[in-house]
């Protein structure tokens, strides 16, 4: 199978221009122009005969726009076909301070979130560090935030997301600010301490969404494998290392034996994750059709209240998107079930 041309470094497309007998500076003439979303048939500067070799052998298209949704609130939702037909989503939201693009790692998930819809289908393949870049060059721009947080759990591709770290922060391409990237996980502690260990100056994230086990295992499946003790404690590891705080997410959510919102619940996550500097963003839970809701007003802000009280820095996040398929994986769901497109 051909390489995707985006999966390629500065040092991969000098070695590639050196054994066509292209000089070694086409390499980063090519690298900066992709980067700047040109794609190879539109490459100024660059020969047409290297144009042709490059289309010959590698995989080159950008994925291509199948879906567009626009909130009233701004954001944007796409969902994006892949070179080989399969289907991933990514997310645009417009703040003050700039732009964050939110994508995907993966087609489909293994984790299996019960308010998540990424995974309904099950898990098809991972993408490749090309494949998550171009998601970045397709729809993103200037003042740019990335956030690892669409289809997939980034810590179970770690190698190809580790090498999306490296080419989109590169100075000759996109040159964004390992500041500005949030990597959203699950929880998997070994993937936690190995990305804390590599020392990449990226943002964690870590989707809690419950302040004992017994809450987390019936939301999330995946929690059956790891304590939410452990979880933690690989957090506490990633700040021991980078010196970055962790922002733990959590969806307050209502509906039967996944109630997560009471003022007890708020006590046991203060005590779980006191500390050491850590945040926690509240977020009412956007409806992906599973038998969930958020709670009212009046019982989120009493849990807030409530880790405020017990020393907590917290925020509660803006839900966007919740008059289209905001949330993960709904879009591509509907153009399955052939409500869309």
């Amino acid at each position: 199978m051909k390489k995707n041309i985006y999966d390629l470094n500065i040092a991969e497309l000098k070695e590639y221009c050196v054994s066509i007998g292209e000089p070694r500076y086409r390499a980063i003439q090519i690298f900066s122009l992709l980067h700047k979303g040109h794609e190879v048939a539109s490459m100024p500067t660059i020969p047409n005969t290297l144009k042709e070799k490059l289309s010959n052998d590698f995989v080159c298209a950008l994925p291509k726009i199948l879906e567009l949704q626009t909130s009233k609130d701004g954001t944007q939702k796409y969902l994006l076909e892949l070179f080989d037909g399969e289907l991933v989503e990514c997310v645009v939201m417009t703040q003050d301070y700039g732009k964050t693009v939110c994508v995907s790692t993966q087609v489909g998930c293994k984790m299996g979130c019960v308010f998540c819809a990424s995974g309904r289908d099950g898990f098809v393949r991972n993408l490749s560090a090309g494949e998550i870049l171009s998601q970045t060059i397709l729809i993103g721009g200037n003042s740019l935030r990335i956030v690892l947080m669409g289809s997939g759990e980034p810590l179970d591709n770690f190698t190809e997301v580790t090498k999306f770290f490296e080419l989109v922060t590169c100075k000759d391409g996109m040159n964004v600010s390992s500041r500005n990237i949030s990597l959203s996980t699950v929880g998997l502690p070994e993937g936690i301490r190995a990305f804390a260990d590599l020392g990449l100056g990226v943002n964690l994230c870590i989707s809690l969404h419950a302040s004992n086990d017994d809450v987390r295992r019936k939301i999330m499946p995946m929690a059956r494998k790891f304590p939410i003790e452990e979880v933690v404690e690989s957090a506490r590891y990633f700040f021991q290392k980078t010196g970055r705080r962790v922002i733990f997410e959590y969806s307050l959510m209502e509906g039967g034996e996944f109630i997560n919102c009471s003022k007890e619940h708020a006590i046991e996550l203060a005590n779980l994750i006191k500390g050491f500097p850590a945040h926690v963003n509240l977020i009412a839970l956007n409806p992906t059709g599973a038998e969930l809701d958020a709670p009212s007003r009046e019982i989120a802000k009493a849990f807030m209240d409530a880790l405020i009280k017990n020393g907590i820095s917290v925020t509660f996040r803006k839900s966007k998107g919740q008059d289209i398929d905001g949330a993960c994986g709904m879009l591509k769901q509907r153009r399955k079930n052939g409500n869309i497109g």
